[in-house]
């Protein structure tokens, strides 16, 4: 009877395992780039929670890199205004104490974006700059400053460039 359980029980593990999916690789999107060469999107970026910030980076360099993977070109550009001006800036001493920690990480992780394929243009609003009290030579040295982020924005649409806000 042991000997019928085990070899009943080891049975059904085989099973259970044969019948779960097996996935060979990560799923594509090649239905939806079909036809594409390249993609260009401007990306809007205002979160001021600082690990917030940092993970819609991280996805953003992760979409970077899987349409590259895909055989697309990217063309991205990232703007930051509102509340993550406070976080893309040199002086600490306007980051919060709890945040400073991300916003060197965030520092780190647009220095990388800045020279990555399918990178165009990494910029910082001035108007956001002046409303949040900080100055432009404070920000990020891999940030481009630039007069008015929503002018910018508007610019990249008429020139093609999709629109997102995470």
């Amino acid at each position: 009877m042991y000997l019928f359980r085990s070899v009943l029980a080891a049975a059904v593990t085989a099973l259970a395992v044969a019948a779960a999916p097996v996935y060979a690789e990560a799923p594509k999107d090649q239905a939806t780039l079909s036809g594409l060469k390249e993609v260009k999107v401007a990306f809007d970026l205002q979160n001021g929670d600082a690990k917030t910030l940092l993970k819609q980076l991280e996805v953003i360099d992760e979409t970077r890199q899987s349409l590259i993977d895909q055989g697309i070109k990217p063309q991205f550009v990232l703007t930051f205004r509102g509340p993550a001006t406070a976080l893309v800036q040199t002086d600490r001493s306007q980051i919060r104490l709890e945040d400073r920690d991300y916003a060197s990480k965030i520092a780190e992780k647009i220095h990388a974006l800045r020279t990555a394929d399918g990178v165009n243009s990494i910029e910082q609003c001035a108007v956001a700059v002046r409303l949040a009290g900080t100055k432009p030579e404070n920000v990020v040295p891999d940030i481009k400053v630039v007069g008015n982020g929503w002018i910018s924005l508007m610019a990249y649409q008429a020139k093609g460039y999709g629109y997102i806000q995470p």
